[in-house]
């Protein structure tokens, strides 16, 4: 599967994920627990290598860092 970039990344929600997760206080390896309480399996580099876009982020894993994070799916997509 080739996975192509957009404007140089893999993703466009990794800057959201940072600026939200730090608003809560969280470390990248208490969200990457929190996650994989709600069973997505991710570890605390996955986090990293997602916040400076260099890791795809599936569409369920959006749902549920959303879900953690408490800000909306269209927020984490650039949307509003």
């Amino acid at each position: 599967m080739k996975i192509y970039d957009y404007e140089g990344k893999k993703n466009i929600c990794g800057e959201r994920v940072r600026s939200a997760r730090r608003e809560l206080g969280l470390s990248q390896e208490e969200l990457a627990a929190r996650l994989q309480v709600k069973g997505v399996n991710i570890e605390r580099d996955s986090i990293s290598r997602v916040e400076i876009g260099t890791r795809f982020v599936a569409d369920f894993e959006i749902k549920v860092l959303s879900e953690i994070l408490g800000v909306s799916v269209n927020y984490l997509l650039g949307i509003e």
